[in-house]
């Protein structure tokens, strides 16, 4: 069973097909930040990496919100969407509930006051990127499956896992290939 193939838009999300076979992609669900006629940056939402902000950054305040790889590009730099565009001016808007950017030392200030918690901010080590019309290319093999971003919680920090919860939300054969082992040899 194949969806209806959406075209690619900031704030939309994309879940790699369950046979993508790209170890930096292998069952990732990633939220497209910017795409345009040059290409797209997305940041990869279900690979934690065992990090708190702290030890990213030395002088951030304590706070209880993990860091994720968000993809294979530029991974020494920091990047972070968030849900409160109405602190940050300086953030671009996704879509109506989600930002990207903005200045991190109104970020820290935020969090010192309480006006932002974990819940409304996700970080990033890295990005995912593709260069003009490689994701393209890529949805029309079958690599990735585009969806709206309603379809899990962004701003969840829970042992979930979104790739599964989305193929099993989709039906049909994604059901079975979401709670397949990663590699069939277990199965």
């Amino acid at each position: 069973m194949r969806i209806k193939i959406q075209k690619p838009a900031k704030g939309k999300l994309l879940v790699a097909e369950p046979f993508l076979g790209d170890p930096s992609f292998d069952r990732t669900v990633i939220v497209i930040a910017e795409h345009n006629n040059e290409g797209t940056v997305g940041f990869v939402l279900n690979r934690p990496m065992g990090l708190s902000m702290r030890q990213v950054l030395k002088d951030f305040p304590e706070f209880n919100a993990p860091v994720f790889n968000g993809g294979p590009v530029q991974k020494e730099n920091l990047y972070f969407i968030h849900s409160r565009g109405d602190l940050l001016p300086t953030s671009i808007s996704l879509t109506d509930n989600l930002f990207w950017g903005g200045d991190i030392e109104r970020i820290k200030n935020l969090i010192c006051t309480g006006l932002m918690d974990e819940n409304e901010i996700r970080f990033f080590l890295g990005y995912s990127g593709w260069g003009k019309h490689q994701l393209e290319s890529e949805i029309e093999e079958q690599s990735w499956i585009v969806i709206n971003q309603k379809a899990i919680d962004l701003f969840k920090h829970s042992d979930s896992n979104p790739w599964r919860e989305i193929l099993s939300n989709l039906g049909g054969d994604y059901r079975l290939w979401a709670n397949s082992p990663a590699d069939p040899l277990f199965n």
